[in-house]
């Protein structure tokens, strides 16, 4: 059984960063694209961003100036930079992996920006 497990979460100021990581739990199970969602309480996730296979990334506007992405194959994991926080962006992120029709969901990580 495959897992995504995320890190990097937490407390933050407005203005600040935080890097997080999505790891799958196995070598051998492809990362091909990988998409990023926020979820805040009593409402839907929402996707914002997106990394394929060729490295090719995708951002809605609101994050698309201050958000990242970037991948490590020889690692299995994919990077989401989180810059010039807002307390708007605060919310439960997940990562998201479809696999031969399979769909993998990360746990789930906390951001709060606040001061």
């Amino acid at each position: 059984q495959v897992q995504l497990m995320e890190s990097g979460g937490g407390l933050v100021q407005p203005g600040g960063s935080l890097r997080l990581s999505c790891a799958a739990s196995r070598s051998d199970f492809s990362i091909n694209a990988m998409e990023w969602y926020r979820q805040v309480p009593g409402r839907q996730r929402d996707m914002f961003g997106r990394i394929d296979a060729d490295g090719s990334t995708y951002f809605a506007v609101s994050v698309v100036d201050r958000f990242t992405l970037s991948r490590d194959s020889a690692k299995n994991t994919v990077y989401l930079q989180l810059r010039h926080l807002r307390p708007e962006d605060t919310g439960v992120y997940y990562c998201k992996v479809v696999n031969q029709g399979h769909t993998y969901w990360g746990q789930g990580i906390q951001v709060t920006v606040s001061s």
